[in-house]
């Protein structure tokens, strides 16, 4: 597996808002732009999404995936690992939510794929960029904007 990136940004929110907008599978096509689709395939016993099936359409990367889901107990942070992709052959990541004296959050957003198709190091590291710069302010942007 590659290097993971990172990447963080401030969100004034609770990190409870911000986990539950992570959490909420079923509405990422309505602010993540290149998810078109997705479906909980499986739920741990506390109710927590543990397998999500995504249909990715970023303009030249199409992909369709699934990754399975590990979430912290003190609900600030979650992490997942790809099952099965077509373009990707791996994939690693993780939010984590660092609460601020001032009431908002620092979100930390770490991500390493690995693609089927030969990419040069150095471009697929800027796409990972791209990638975590694009997410993290979707997030943002959707929980900022329904407080």
């Amino acid at each position: 597996m590659v290097d993971q990136s990172t990447q963080s940004i401030e969100i004034a929110a609770p990190a409870s808002e911000i986990m539950a907008v992570i959490a909420d599978f079923a509405a990422y096509p309505e602010w993540a732009e290149a998810v078109t689709e997705t479906e909980v395939l499986a739920t741990t016993a506390t109710g927590a999404a543990e397998k999500v099936h995504f249909v990715l359409d970023a303009g030249v990367v199409k992909d369709k995936y699934t990754n399975l889901y590990e979430w912290s107990a003190d609900g600030l942070s979650v992490s997942w690992t790809l099952t099965e992709g077509q373009v990707q052959k791996a994939q690693r990541g993780s939010y984590r939510l660092d609460p601020l004296p001032s009431g908002h959050t620092e979100v930390t957003y770490s991500l390493a794929v690995d693609l089927a198709i030969p990419m040069i190091g150095l471009f697929k590291r800027k796409a990972e960029k791209m990638i975590m710069d694009t997410a993290l302010k979707e997030l943002k942007h959707r929980v900022e904007g329904t407080r």
